[in-house]
């Protein structure tokens, strides 16, 4: 039976939702375990080597092409908004990378058997929806018949080489700063579990539709030594990661400092309102993070708050301490003067390369 537009919850097609369907850092390590090297093609800048958000191609006259791709499950049951976010999403690694998107092409995965065509096309048009705000067509795609309903980008944008920014080029003593609050993943968790508060309906969709536009003023800003974009593996997974690659130590100082999109996360968690991803993602690297102890029954909540996956993140900015004047007034350019406050630093390499301090 073929479900029509009024009749469909697009979450109840997908055994996962968003951007919590990636592959745990653990098993993607292994299943990538040799098979990426520095490029021997002098043009290529950046690639999957360094755990960036995208490749870069140099084209030979001061700019470089960047290409990426992203696409998963529904994470909210409305059609075009699903559209919305997944493009959103994708569009983000172009920002993270300081880029400007200027093409996408589109990926479409869709049970033909059990969902109505014009629901596909509700998807569609919420994708081109957001390119339309990025700025680029949405110029084509390709689709197969797929199990569950899929959908997302490959997007490629232009840079200037000399403001491309990466993941892995944060300085000691730079400060962090984050563009959105954490917490869609528990969220989005919760609706499909029909938990969700009715004062919490549409402020996670509402996130995750907002573009990381910042991110390409944020790339020919000499502040920011580095940047990505905070998805699937939670906060602490991509800090990981830039700390990793930076060869740093990142430190939380206070948990109060980082934004959630609620103050009622606990309550959900207590729940069992909880991604799976969220397992995962601390299955793969919760050995790398350093949480005091005195916490007791609290670190679990922690846990559950700073590896929840996130779908369409905000931006995670390593920024120069002595030029964070100018970061801010980028921000509050972008309407973003909650997220002044940082939410933490990059010290000299510790033990871990994550500490969760008070």
């Amino acid at each position: 039976m073929i479900n029509t537009e009024e009749a469909i919850k697009l979450t109840q097609y997908s055994h996962g939702a968003g951007c919590g369907c990636k592959i745990a850092p653990k098993i993607l390590e292994e299943i990538l375990s040799g098979s990426f090297t520095m490029p021997d093609n002098k043009n290529l800048l950046v690639g999957n080597h360094s755990k960036d958000d995208a490749a870069v191609y140099d084209m030979g006259n001061g700019t470089a092409i960047i290409s990426t791709t992203d696409f998963f499950m529904p994470v909210v049951d409305d059609p075009f908004e699903f559209g919305r976010i997944a493009a959103a999403n994708a569009i983000s690694d172009v920002y993270a990378m300081g880029g400007k998107p200027l093409l996408a092409i589109a990926i479409l995965g869709w049970p033909v058997n059990k969902l109505s065509p014009s629901i596909a096309k509700k998807v569609i048009e919420g994708g081109k929806s957001i390119c339309a705000e990025a700025g680029m067509p949405l110029a084509g795609g390709h689709s197969i018949d797929s199990p569950e309903p899929i959908f997302g980008l490959a997007v490629n944008g232009l840079i200037d080489i000399k403001n491309i920014k990466q993941n892995n080029t944060a300085k000691a003593g730079d400060i962090l700063f984050l563009t959105k609050p954490l917490g869609v993943g528990i969220l989005t968790t919760a609706e499909k579990k029909g938990l969700l508060k009715p004062i919490h309906a549409g402020i996670a969709a509402k996130q995750m539709m907002q573009l990381n536009k910042v991110g390409e003023v944020l790339g020919k800003t000499k502040a920011v030594n580095a940047m990505t974009d905070v998805t699937g593996f939670g906060l602490l997974g991509h800090l990981t990661e830039m700390a990793e690659g930076s060869d740093l130590t990142a430190v939380i100082p206070d948990i109060s400092l980082i934004p959630f999109i609620t103050d009622d996360l606990a309550y959900y968690i207590s729940q069992q309102c909880v991604p799976g991803g969220t397992h995962r993602n601390w299955d793969s690297y919760g050995h790398k993070i350093s949480i005091n102890n005195e916490w007791g029954k609290n670190a679990e909540i922690i846990k559950c708050l700073l590896a929840d996956p996130q779908t369409s993140g905000g931006l995670l900015i390593a920024v120069d301490p002595g030029t964070v004047k100018e970061v801010e007034l980028v921000l509050k350019e972008y309407h973003l003067e909650k997220h002044l406050i940082p939410i933490g630093h990059f010290t000299e390499k510790e033990e871990s390369p994550v500490l969760v301090q008070g």
